[in-house]
């Protein structure tokens, strides 16, 4: 096997060690030696640059790029299919080597990218959203009419349901279908019609159930959960993330500290709602007021969150707005608070101990996949990361190189 040896940069491995000049070997698809003075069949000379582990970003939709619902409601059934390709190119750009999808993307287009018909990260797919009737997954709008942001079709089914019974069916049904992690609404949210934010959803009983059906799956629970009451549920009942965490209370804090729920914050959806808005965008008035309502609500709540040490992987919510400029997250996040150090971290192993693949994904360590980004530069100017991208490896294999796109 082919020894390809990176020499001469700076190695950002994700574990939290500090950066250091360090040589990095690859072989087979792994790395399999990391220190100085290292020899290999082939180099690739990273003076200048930093070497960073493939990147994660845990909550994305790479369905769709951008809300605008009368583009939506004129776009044909297939053609969301084929706008993933782009997102997922655009993603890759970003030296992000894996995602979980938060709802729209289905088997087939996991499969596409396992099996080498596109390209793209590797993937996580949650399918849909189980939501209330009424709730922030309901598409029913004051016309009497549902207008959904993702027909549903045999590989993405309704995901609306209530009571314990029905929530049993239809995880059942989404693992059936192929979702990797289920996913539900446990609160209002910004982009739907007739919720609020600031209210819970679901009962007890109901997430219990959930839950249970998850985990006798092997799989776990993410939620879309802003409202502080909604917050609350999931983690009593044993939910992993909390998508959002708009409402964060001390006591949800605490909740989250002592069961070690992970919070992926998506500080990028409201402003990404606010900026359509301004660029003329065909959004109802509700989604504006409400983006408008939480910006400043949510930024606090993420702040006293990372300041009491609360566990945070990297999630932006892309597909709300466009896709590809998912590194802008980390500046969010180092503006409430968190070191440059910390939101790598929180886009490296912390997500991939979020996804449970941190024994194969997340650091540059030897044995695990050799999932690589060379960035130009210093890796802790997060600010300017994702405008700096060289060049992007998965399991050893060149995958993209925007650096090159840009200077050539």
């Amino acid at each position: 096997m082919t020894r390809t040896l990176y020499t001469g940069g700076q190695l950002f491995d994700g574990t939290g060690a500090a950066p250091a000049s360090a040589d990095v070997v690859v072989e087979d698809g792994r790395f399999v030696e990391i220190g100085s003075g290292l020899d290999g069949d082939e180099q690739v000379d990273c003076t200048g640059k930093s070497l960073l582990p493939g990147l994660f970003d845990c909550h994305v939709h790479v369905m769709f790029s951008g809300i605008d619902v009368l583009r939506m409601m004129q776009t044909p059934f297939s053609y969301p299919f084929f706008e993933a390709i782009h997102n997922l190119r655009s993603t890759l750009d970003q030296g992000i080597t894996m995602v979980r999808d938060a709802g729209g993307a289905d088997l087939g287009v996991q499969q596409a990218i396992n099996n080498g018909l596109i390209t793209g990260p590797r993937m996580q797919i949650s399918l849909g959203m189980l939501s209330q009737t009424g709730g922030h997954g309901d598409d029913w709008m004051p016309c009497g009419a549902s207008i959904p942001l993702l027909v549903e079709h045999p590989g993405r089914p309704s995901t609306v349901v209530d009571g314990p019974d029905e929530m049993r069916r239809k995880v059942r049904e989404l693992i059936r279908n192929g979702a990797d992690v289920i996913k539900v609404a446990t609160s209002g949210g910004v982009l739907s019609p007739r919720s609020d934010p600031r209210r819970g959803h679901f009962r007890d009983e109901e997430i219990a159930v959930l839950v249970e059906e998850a985990t006798a799956a092997g799989r776990f629970v993410m939620a879309h959960a802003q409202a502080t009451d909604g917050i609350k549920v999931a983690i009593r009942n044993g939910v992993r993330s909390i998508e959002h965490g708009i409402f964060l209370d001390d006591e949800a804090i605490e909740m989250m500290l002592a069961a070690g729920t992970w919070l992926v914050p998506t500080l990028a959806a409201p402003r990404a709602v606010l900026a359509l808005a301004d660029l003329g965008a065909g959004l109802p008035q509700h989604m504006i007021d409400k983006a408008r309502m939480v910006v400043d609500v949510h930024t606090e709540s993420v702040r006293r969150a990372i300041a009491a040490g609360v566990a945070v992987a990297m999630g932006t919510d892309s597909g709300v707005g466009s896709h590809g400029d998912n590194l802008r997250e980390l500046t969010l996040m180092t503006d409430c608070g968190m070191t440059p150090a910390g939101a790598l971290h929180a886009t490296s192993l912390s997500a991939a101990r979020l996804l449970g693949v941190d024994d194969d994904l997340g650091s540059i360590e030897v044995g695990k996949r050799a999932d690589l980004v060379l960035v130009d530069g210093d890796a802790l100017e997060v600010d300017t990361l994702g405008a700096r991208i060289h060049s992007v490896y998965s399991d050893g294999k060149l995958v993209a190189e925007p650096g090159r796109a840009a200077t050539g």
